[in-house]
């Protein structure tokens, strides 16, 4: 998802420089919902992963 992020900044970049001005703010602001989801992802997989390790690990003791 990080790499659709960045593809969309870059995409972005490219429409700014061009002087396309909406479609470079519309891509800014579709990479940003697309980062924040995939931070929103990574925190919650992470704490999954804690908590299955934690139980892995009471359960071969």
């Amino acid at each position: 998802m990080i790499k659709l992020a960045i593809i969309c900044l870059v995409i972005a970049a490219v429409a700014a420089i061009l002087g396309f001005g909406g479609l470079a703010g519309t891509m800014v602001d579709i990479a940003i919902v697309i980062a924040v989801i995939a931070l929103i992802l990574f925190v919650i997989f992470l704490v999954a992963g804690l908590f299955a390790a934690k139980k892995a690990k009471d359960t071969f003791r």
